[in-house]
């Protein structure tokens, strides 16, 4: 039996990563909206500020840990076999994981973090 703290722990996890993607993906609809690049150097020029780059990878920190929660959730709600299930989560661990470093390599790459 797992602990009261642990489902409310997830549910945090997953309000706080929502609205935080929420936030940032309004800040990107305004500042593009109001402030669009004129050019490809201008755009790099943003994307290595350091607190433009901070706020990505907290961007894609907050995605793959709501996908994480997210999907755990519902394998651990729907899949009833242990081994399917233990091989579903750490399927979609290593997807995830994958998925943060190319992330980082993409964030490393437009400049210093």
């Amino acid at each position: 039996m797992s602990s009261p703290l642990t489902g409310l722990r997830a549910w945090l996890i997953q309000r706080l990563s929502a609205l935080y993607l929420a936030v940032f993906l309004i800040y990107l609809l305004l500042h593009f909206l109001f402030w669009p690049p004129a050019s490809h150097a201008q755009w790099l020029a943003w994307l290595r500020h350091p607190a433009v780059s901070i706020a990505w990878g907290l961007f894609f920190a907050m995605l793959l840990l709501h996908a994480w929660v997210g999907m755990r959730d519902v394998i651990l709600d729907y899949v009833r076999h242990l081994a399917l299930r233990l091989a579903l989560l750490g399927g979609t661990g290593l997807c995830l994981s994958a998925c943060g470093l190319w992330a980082l390599r993409i964030l490393y790459a437009s400049g210093p973090l």
